[in-house]
């Protein structure tokens, strides 16, 4: 088992789901390294990421835990297996590593949700838009770090551009009257958020006002889905950067939530419509 010394995220998770694993079969490390015949500290150094795993020896895991989650198991199996790096990588030394785990879960969803109230989506962000976004960072940030998140920001958005994941955003009305540069910033956003409206894969739908109560917390969201419930991963935006849920109470919760964000957002034609007229409004305004 070759050591690691900067596991990547989903290295992590892989790890955190066999600690899960033998948590759930009752087994502490020492007994569950008795069954394998290996080290309580190999046990530790696989569920920390910094040993790899081979899919085999974790079939072998889940047969000593008894785990007859065989779809679940397959999908370890796959990561296990995974090699090479995402196109992410390129950016390490340049971005940090929150920058890089958001990519690495896109890059690996099969279905990505998003919820944002503060303002418009990052996978649907126009160049402008973006950039006043990360040029009212505080302390600001160089130019040059600047134009390498905007960049990455671009690059993140390709994913669900070219139909290669299914992608759901609910967008609330605030976040479409939010200002970060102006009126001529935010319309042209706007003005972009209506043509991918009418992209087959790209699903937007506006959280009107006048609904009675938020429908959940009021940070920003993502919900990712895995191969298998198990492995879906929930991000909440902060102030220094994100969180990640995948405790399987957490993921029932945000599901939870999405089904009452699908119940009261506005259907799509009718949300591309209050978009074009704020848009109107904005520019009549200006």
């Amino acid at each position: 088992m070759p050591g690691r010394h900067d596991p990547t995220l989903r290295q992590r998770r892989l790890g955190a789901e066999l600690r899960r694993m033998r948590e759930q079969a009752g087994f502490g490390g020492s007994q569950l390294a008795r069954l394998l015949g290996v080290t309580p500290a190999q046990v530790t150094q696989v569920e920390n990421a910094k040993s790899s795993v081979s899919a085999d020896r974790l079939r072998t895991i889940a047969a000593v835990c008894m785990c007859t989650n065989h779809p679940l198991v397959d999908a370890l199996a796959a990561m296990a297996s995974e090699r090479g790096s995402g196109w992410w990588e390129e950016y390490r030394g340049s971005l940090g590593t929150p920058f890089l785990d958001v990519a690495e879960i896109e890059g690996h969803a099969r279905k990505i949700s998003t919820y944002t109230i503060t303002f418009v989506p990052g996978l649907l962000q126009t160049v402008g838009y973006a950039t006043s976004v990360f040029t009212r960072a505080i302390p600001p940030l160089p130019l040059q770090a600047v134009d390498a998140r905007v960049a990455f920001r671009l690059q993140r958005q390709q994913i669900v551009r070219v139909g290669a994941v299914p992608y759901s955003a609910f967008i609330h009305e605030a976040a479409l009257r939010m200002q970060f540069s102006g009126p001529r910033v935010l319309t042209e956003q706007l003005g972009a958020l209506v043509k991918d409206s009418g992209n087959p894969g790209i699903s937007i739908r506006v959280v009107p006002f006048n609904i009675e109560s938020l429908p959940g917390p009021s940070e920003n969201l993502t919900f990712t889905e895995g191969p298998v419930p198990e492995l879906d991963t929930v991000q909440i935006d902060v102030s220094h950067g994100h969180l990640l849920l995948d405790s399987p109470a957490q993921l029932a919760s945000y599901r939870e939530i999405f089904s009452r964000l699908d119940s009261v957002a506005l259907p799509e034609d009718e949300s591309r419509e209050l978009i074009q007229s704020i848009k109107k409004e904005i520019e009549s305004n200006g």
